[in-house]
């Protein structure tokens, strides 16, 4: 029976794999670039969509006031609830609609969706419009087959993963909207990801006096401090080099200024210099401890300067992704059913990256990522430039999801047949205007 219902789930994966390449291209079209991160559209377009399929939609916008507070300008976050039988567990499948601007170097419209040679091309065509058409066709799949289930699905499609995803997933589970038992989220690669790094950032602000450029003695020049603190700052990060994580597919923490900005004009000392500090957590490590390290050997770096002050404040903290008990349910049903499908064997690792998975661990639910994407996330340049996901890798990780959501929530009833009950469905009915 279970080999019959995942035959005709991975036969009904193909039977519409030309709908979902198609809702693909136009989710790709949308742009949801953050910043400046304007994403309630988006939201709107897709829940209009689904509830053209006769689902039901909950739209959760989060306050106008509090998302400027944040640094965006709209949040509209969907939960789309699937219930079956009782008694059964309930999965959430989560993936985020906001993506970073394109950026240069495209030889593809960014927002063109254009297919070639087996690939779709556009932002977020990898990270993570992919698997909102991986998470849809597997529920859909899942339901046309016709066997008898118990549980849940809940698909969780949020809009600020760029910033951090606080006003996300971590608003949705902060305010009690979603309590799942198992989630897994969007990934990038074939791996199954069941760890990643966590993530500290910092504005250190460091103040001087500005005066003219023809008598710099009579100022305090804070680009010079600067200097002293950034000197210091990579040499920390070198060392960090000697810190291993025991986890593989993570190697050790980073630490980088991403950006600096200061000073008014060529021939003025700079009275003012602003750096953003990018500090990225193994699991192993624990967030307050690091903090208290950087924020003393700054200070440390400029003790001493006559009239410099340095601010540092904490812009980000995302705690690491660790795995739960539970999640190797997870990860165990995805690698047997990624095996079947891609013919190889799929590893569990972490990832040096962070995101949106955290925030379902950190309030006790199992976690893993897993989604469309090739053998590596570099090779399909997401965030990059000419990012794209292969068709065939998009359709290898629906076909694997739905057979993940069979094995939690499949009741095994002899007597029933593995039929299609669901026709194929219309998707020109999403705007991209």
């Amino acid at each position: 029976m279970e080999k019959t219902l995942h035959a005709a789930l991975h036969a009904w994966v193909d039977a519409h794999f030309d709908e979902q390449v198609a809702l693909l291209r136009r989710l790709v079209a949308m742009p949801t670039d953050t910043p400046p991160g304007d994403n309630a559209p988006h939201a709107e377009a897709v829940a209009a969509l689904l509830e053209g399929w006769g689902w039901e939609v909950e739209r959760h916008r989060v306050p106008d006031e509090e998302t400027r507070a944040y640094g965006m300008r709209s949040i509209t976050n969907l939960i789309v609830r699937r219930r079956y039988g009782a008694g059964g567990p309930v999965l959430a499948l989560n993936a985020h609609g906001d993506v970073v601007p394109p950026g240069e170097g495209w030889t593809h419209d960014p927002y063109g969706g254009e297919v070639v040679d087996g690939r779709l091309y556009g932002r977020a065509s990898a990270v993570s419009k992919s698997d909102f058409t991986t998470y849809l066709h597997a529920v859909r799949a899942l339901e046309a087959c016709g066997a008898p289930l118990k549980g849940a699905v809940e698909l969780h499609f949020t809009y600020d993963e760029e910033f951090g995803g606080l006003k996300g997933p971590g608003w949705l589970l902060e305010r009690g909207l979603t309590k799942p038992d198992y989630a897994v989220c969007a990934s990038f690669s074939h791996a199954v990801v069941t760890a990643h790094n966590g993530c500290l950032q910092f504005e250190i602000t460091v103040h001087g006096k500005a005066t003219h450029g023809s008598a710099p003695k009579t100022g305090h020049d804070a680009l010079r401090a600067a200097s002293r603190v950034l000197d210091e700052i990579y040499r920390q990060a070198d060392a960090l080099d000697g810190i291993a994580s025991r986890i593989e597919g993570i190697t050790h923490p980073t630490m980088i200024v991403g950006r600096i900005d200061g000073g008014t004009h060529t021939n003025v000392v700079p009275g003012k210099v602003v750096l953003k500090l990018d500090r990225r957590l193994i699991p192993e490590e624990d967030p307050a401890e690091v903090e208290a390290g950087v924020r003393a050997f700054i200070a440390a770096a400029a003790a001493g300067l006559p009239g410099i002050t340095v601010e540092v404040r904490r812009i980000l903290l995302a705690r690491a992704l660790r795995p739960l008990p539970g999640h190797e349910k997870l990860a165990a049903s995805l690698r047997r059913h990624a095996r079947a499908v891609f013919g190889e064997d799929i590893p569990a690792v972490g990832t040096p990256l962070y995101a949106d998975a955290r925030l379902y661990a950190e309030h006790g639910v199992p976690t893993v990522m897993y989604g469309a994407g090739p053998r590596t996330v570099m090779e399909s340049r997401a965030k990059q430039a000419d990012e794209h996901v292969m068709l065939e890798d998009l359709r290898g990780a629906t076909r694997v999801v739905a057979s993940l959501l069979a094995d939690f929530l499949f009741h095994d009833d002899s007597s029933t047949a593995i039929r299609w009950t669901t026709p194929r469905l219309d998707t020109t009915g999403l705007s991209i205007t």
